[in-house]
């Protein structure tokens, strides 16, 4: 069952966003891919000094379709059709830039994170490998119409997943999807550093259980993958927001190295991508066989056994 985001129409991008929900939710999980959307607005590839290629290099490039089979195993997915370098759901809804702007910000405006310092808020300044989007400035008022529509639907419907998974099994996991570039770029702490196969993000074991975590890693690398926690990636906005453990609610990212199923110059799918899908589905088919009341809140745990 496919469920569009956004009731509103004559945006650019419409729908916004997808929910491909199972017949029936058997698993305690949400699955998310907040940056494999590919839908570029006309308007804005027109504003861009970039072109059509390099544009691209911000997409966690066919994320969706690795994590696919999620729905068939009993978890909703949750894919933006929306660009990450249009606009960012993996970062706070203000997390910008003043030196793009054409004016003054609210006051309100993060503009001292550290992905903004990198150029990578909610609107991005640069793409993944640091040339600039932009050619002007541009007005906070865009930024706005681009936050309302498609930013602050998607979270209220991930939220809504999450709140509904929880209400159901007593727990939920939001699972972020991501990919990563095979090597540190400019923008990055690792720069120039090989890196491993995949990363699990858990915010240092403050957003998800760890004994998941460790599941999750143990299943990995027995499909033969190098496997690493929060290096250097520890989860972004969402995993930290929606990952509340001692309240049943959990959040965990997991970054695949782009090398394993992708062309990343040409943003092509490689043959590796068959093995890559097959490990995400045998993953998250191995989820569906677990006893999952360890991740229940210890008070809801306390309420189901009397």
């Amino acid at each position: 069952m496919r469920l569009t985001g956004g009731e509103k129409r004559g945006l650019a991008i419409d729908p916004p966003f997808e929910v491909v929900a199972p017949s029936e939710q058997t698993l305690p999980f949400v699955f998310a891919s907040p940056h494999s959307g590919r839908v570029y607005p006309k308007s804005f590839l027109q504003a861009t000094r970039l072109d059509g290629t390099v544009i691209r290099r911000s997409e966690d490039s066919f994320v969706d379709e690795i994590f696919g089979a999620a729905p068939a195993l009993g978890a909703p997915l949750l894919k933006a059709h929306f660009p990450r370098a249009f606009v960012d759901p993996n970062r706070e809804a203000y997390e910008l830039d003043p030196a793009m702007f054409d004016g003054p910000l609210p006051q309100f405006v993060n503009s001292r994170s550290p992905r903004v310092m990198a150029g990578l808020g909610t609107i991005a300044r640069v793409v993944r490998d640091g040339a600039e989007i932009y050619p002007r400035k541009i007005s906070f008022s865009e930024v706005q119409a681009r936050i309302d529509a498609y930013y602050k639907p998607y979270h209220a419907t991930l939220r809504g997943l999450m709140e509904s998974t929880h209400k159901r099994f007593g727990c939920s996991v939001l699972v972020d999807c991501h990919s990563m570039p095979s090597v540190g770029g400019p923008l990055d702490q690792d720069i120039g550093a090989t890196r491993p196969d995949i990363v699990l993000g858990d915010r240092f074991g403050t957003s998800c259980a760890r004994r998941l975590t460790d599941m999750m890693e143990r299943a990995l690398a027995m499909q033969g993958f190098a496997v690493v926690r929060n290096n250097p990636y520890a989860g972004g906005f969402s995993t930290e927001h929606y990952g509340r453990p001692a309240l049943g609610l959990h959040a965990l990212q997991i970054e695949i190295n782009r090398a394993l199923y992708m062309d990343e110059e040409r943003i092509e799918r490689s043959a590796g991508i068959k093995r890559v899908t097959h490990a995400m589905t045998t993953l998250t088919r191995a989820l569906g066989e677990v006893d999952w009341r360890f991740l229940r809140s210890a008070l809801s745990s306390s309420q189901a056994a009397q």
